[in-house]
């Protein structure tokens, strides 16, 4: 997913405070609620499935709450729109969300985990006729990732170490997921770190899988959640509670019966119907962890993301009580 982005701090203050948003707070009418509307970025990726589900099946309006989905261009978006005032809530991969506050850009609360590694949904690819064999015979080659820094670099520098390579910065290009095949073929890469339906895509044309980047220490790595501000969560704290008692249902649906996720793919992304049916997913992780995201926030220290000490229970909004 263009799930990663990297936000400096003169972006953010360029930005206008524009809130329409904000003007739902005061019709929360006798729900308790402090606003019933919520605008939430979302990406057009099985990583935004809860969401979905949880607007068709009416979790939201269960709880009072009237969810407005905004499609964003990637995480770097969405934290401008959240600081902006536009939206209340985004989704984001962990890596980009801890880059902008280890920058200043703001600070940010994760409500709720979206999605997960799982065997077969982040790899990294070469075409048919490639002489690459092995995570080694990467070195020094050409490898495409969506984002500078994304949880697909990283994952990519780990696998390369295990395998006893240094990975350099500038032998990373970077390139969307959906020109990813085409730069594989016409030779601009040499590899691709991809995902779904990329991956399927790409094995159709032949293309072959070098390695699956979650394996060994980024096994079940944390991939992407759903954060507000800092001071939007502690300004509605009954909504936020609300929100996340309904994805939390939505969450716990897609996690335990993957017919679901097929089912709902093809209404908010363009992945048909029959490509969702074989494509490989991610997982649907039901809670967040606070050791799940330290995690992710260790290796990004390890690799020389962070020049800041995060903490990740500092950035986690804790459930509703039950």
């Amino acid at each position: 997913m263009g799930r990663t982005f990297a936000i400096g701090v003169a972006a953010v203050l360029a930005l206008t405070a524009c809130s329409n948003s904000e003007t739902t707070s005061s019709s929360a009418g006798g729900t308790g609620l402090e606003k019933t509307t919520l605008v939430v970025g979302t990406i057009p990726v099985p990583d935004s499935a809860p969401l979905q589900v949880a607007i068709d099946r009416g979790f939201f309006k269960d709880e009072g709450l009237e969810v407005k989905p905004e499609v964003v261009a990637g995480g770097a978006v969405g934290v401008q729109k959240l600081l902006g005032g536009s939206i209340d809530l985004t989704l984001g991969a962990y890596i980009g969300t801890f880059l902008a506050q280890d920058k200043g850009a703001g600070k940010f609360k994760y409500v709720a985990d979206s999605y997960g590694a799982a065997p077969g949904a982040f790899v990294i690819m070469v075409k048919k006729d490639s002489p690459i064999k092995t995570v080694a015979d990467l070195k020094g080659k050409k490898i495409a990732v969506n984002t500078f820094q994304s949880v697909m670099q990283l994952t990519a520098e780990v696998q390369m170490k295990v395998a006893g390579v240094a990975a350099t910065p500038d032998q990373f290009v970077e390139k969307p997921f959906p020109d990813m095949p085409a730069a594989l073929e016409n030779g601009q890469v040499d590899a691709a770190a991809m995902v779904e339906p990329f991956i399927t895509v790409e094995s159709k044309a032949g293309g072959r899988i070098i390695t699956d980047e979650m394996t060994g220490p980024t096994e079940d790595l944390p991939v992407a959640g759903w954060f507000t501000t800092e001071d939007t969560a502690n300004k509605y704290p009954k909504t936020m509670a609300a929100f996340q008692r309904a994805l939390g249902k939505a969450q716990e649906l897609v996690a335990n019966d993957r017919k679901i996720v097929e089912e709902t793919l093809p209404k908010y992304t363009k992945i048909d119907a029959a490509t969702a049916a074989v494509i490989s997913l991610g997982s649907y992780p039901t809670s967040l962890s606070e050791t799940r995201l330290q995690r992710v926030i260790d290796l990004m220290k390890e690799y020389g993301y962070l020049k800041t000490d995060l903490d990740a229970k500092s950035m986690i909004l804790p459930p509703p009580a039950s």
